[in-house]
């Protein structure tokens, strides 16, 4: 990457971060300034992410059972446990996402041997409910260059996490279904819904493939892997809650 193509891709970030800081979203960034390759989606998303200094985690997913994943850095302070109550400028556009997520509970650094399926579940410590909390510096991410919507963090405005769910090795996500609520009424019902397919398929490639740029993962990580029930938007003042069938419940409310 040249110096002018980095300057750039730092001008690019500058703007999605006073869109988002002002509450005043744009269209899209300025032709000269949209990336062009994930790669430089994945600067803007890493420049962006130093505002909000440390990082809690990882939000990774697949567009279908087949496709190469494509990952996102969560800040630690947009993290909150379920029925916390969201708050500031952060949240103008309140998308939804009902998701499954892991708390890793052993380092994975960087190594030259990938780690095995069975290595990175052995490092789980546990599995949550959760909600994405959708956020954007675009007025319609859907009307915006599809690379610019992923360097905008892909998205990600907060993670909510329910409790722990003991021996979440047996279930079947598969055949596992969620109902999202908000404000009382059924939004989505779906089952089997991850549109990743496998989603444990996630996390090993997390570890390995995305630990150039992650540097490993480290205990305490979040991994949230994709939305089961796709973007569903709330209003302030709404509350919300993603219920599993057997992979439990978690809700948060907007001031």
């Amino acid at each position: 990457m040249t110096g002018a193509r980095e300057k750039d891709l730092i001008n690019a970030a500058d703007l999605l971060l006073d869109a988002r800081r002002t509450g005043k979203p744009i269209n899209d960034l300025p032709k000269g300034l949209q990336p062009t390759t994930l790669d430089e989606a994945y600067f803007i998303q890493d420049r962006m992410s130093w505002a909000y200094e440390d990082i809690g985690g990882w939000k990774v997913g697949a567009p279908t059972p087949d496709a190469t994943p494509s990952f996102a850095p969560m800040p630690k302070a947009w993290i909150s446990c379920s029925g916390c109550e969201m708050r500031g400028l952060v949240h103008r556009y309140r998308g939804l996402e009902a998701e499954i997520a892991f708390l890793i509970g052993k380092d994975l650094p960087p190594r030259e041997t990938p780690y095995t399926r069975e290595e990175v579940i052995a490092a789980i410590a546990s599995m949550h409910p959760a909600i994405e909390i959708l956020e954007t510096a675009l007025v319609d991410p859907t009307q915006a260059s599809k690379l610019t919507s992923t360097a905008d963090m892909a998205m990600h405005g907060g993670f909510v996490y329910g409790n722990a769910v003991p021996n979440w090795q047996n279930i079947d996500f598969t055949k596992e279904s969620v109902t999202l609520t908000v404000d009382g009424a059924v939004r989505v019902e779906r089952t089997g819904s991850n549109t990743a397919g496998d989603l444990m398929r996630l996390l090993p490639w997390l570890a390995n493939e995305g630990a150039s740029r992650t540097e490993g993962l480290r205990k305490g990580d979040w991994i949230t892997t994709g939305s089961w029930t796709g973007n569903t938007l709330a209003a302030a003042g709404s509350t919300a809650e993603a219920r599993f069938s057997t992979a439990g419940v978690v809700a948060l409310r907007f001031a």
